[in-house]
């Protein structure tokens, strides 16, 4: 009888533990969930600030590249004449600004410790960036002969992605 108690009380042990175990790496993915959201609620409010189209109604491509990187926004309704328009003015001046070592909107939006930011300020002057208009938005190309600043663009492309949430592709 005693033999039966013990493992018995093994048995309920070891699935008590398990059943905590579990809820507790449920809670722990809820919590991570919800901080993710919540991140993409003010990136998204942040970017609303400094982007002059409409997040909703626009998709971000970040498309990394042996030399650089490729990054696009386009309207989701090709129709959009007026997000199209917005969308390009914008990618203008920040190609603009980017060439120039400024890249200021982007740590307005994501914060000052994005990855890749610091690298790719500093190191503006070996980057060729080049803007152009796409008939449902824009994208600028981002190209470098430097391995570092070539990581430091698919860094910041990969936050970007991860920060848009389902804006970004």
């Amino acid at each position: 009888m005693i033999n039966f108690l013990t493992s018995r009380s093994r048995y309920i042990t070891i699935w008590s533990g398990v059943i905590v175990l579990a809820l507790l790496a449920v809670g722990f993915l809820i919590r991570q969930k919800v901080v993710v959201q919540l991140r993409h609620a003010h990136i998204a409010a942040r970017g609303a600030h400094v982007m002059p189209f409409n997040l909703e109604e626009t998709t971000h491509i970040f498309k990394p590249l042996p030399q650089g990187g490729l990054q696009t926004v386009v309207a989701d309704n090709p129709a959009d004449t007026q997000q199209i328009s917005l969308i390009q003015t914008h990618l203008q001046s920040e190609a603009d600004k980017f060439s120039s070592g400024d890249f200021s909107d982007p740590a307005a939006i994501h914060g000052e410790t994005m990855p890749g930011l610091s690298e790719l300020a500093e190191g503006s002057q070996n980057i060729q960036i080049q803007y152009s208009s796409l008939p449902n938005g824009g994208e600028i190309r981002y190209r470098t002969q430097d391995p570092a600043l070539i990581t430091a663009l698919h860094d910041w492309f990969a936050a970007q992605r991860s920060d848009h949430g389902h804006h970004a592709q």
